[in-house]
């Protein structure tokens, strides 16, 4: 079946309902996507999918080749996108092992709603869990994308 992965066709090998993450990461070597829970709980293999975070461990390859997937490391043609910035001016990783998935469904809430409120930072990132707890620096590197780095702006 054809994949379209970050703007290139790909003709992968897998059985239809193989999770995308696995065709990701072992056929197509992009890495930046990781497994965490494989139950679609952690958030750690979030990627846009037609420009929505999707969780790439639950998600049917033969589901997926129906539209537009982006990884981490399609973010960007250069490989520096905003929101990643964001998070090295405000010191978010830790460990770093989610932050591909908190990068993926940030920059997708900042697509769409570019001045989001605590609430909807809130409710947009729920499904990422960081180990290492940065969620106020999560919060701050959003706010300041929004352009509203003060605690409690909306």
């Amino acid at each position: 079946m054809k994949l379209t992965v970050n703007g290139r066709s790909y003709d992968v090998d897998a059985e239809p309902d193989t999770p995308l993450l696995w065709v990701l990461r072992d056929e197509l070597k992009l890495k930046g996507t990781r497994y965490g829970c494989g139950d679609a709980i952690c958030g750690a293999c979030t990627v846009h999918f037609n420009g929505t975070p999707t969780r790439a461990c639950r998600l049917p390859v033969s589901a997926a080749a129906a539209g537009e997937i982006v990884t981490i490391e399609g973010l960007s043609a250069d490989g520096s996108h905003p929101v990643q910035e964001a998070w090295r001016r405000h010191n978010v990783p830790q460990c770093g092992y989610c932050q591909a998935g908190q990068i993926m469904s940030a920059s997708a809430l900042l697509a769409r709603n570019a001045s989001p409120s605590d609430d909807e930072i809130d409710g947009a990132m729920s499904g990422n869990i960081c180990r290492c707890g940065t969620y106020p620096r999560i919060r701050a590197a959003i706010r300041d994308l929004a352009g509203s780095e003060e605690e409690g702006a909306s």
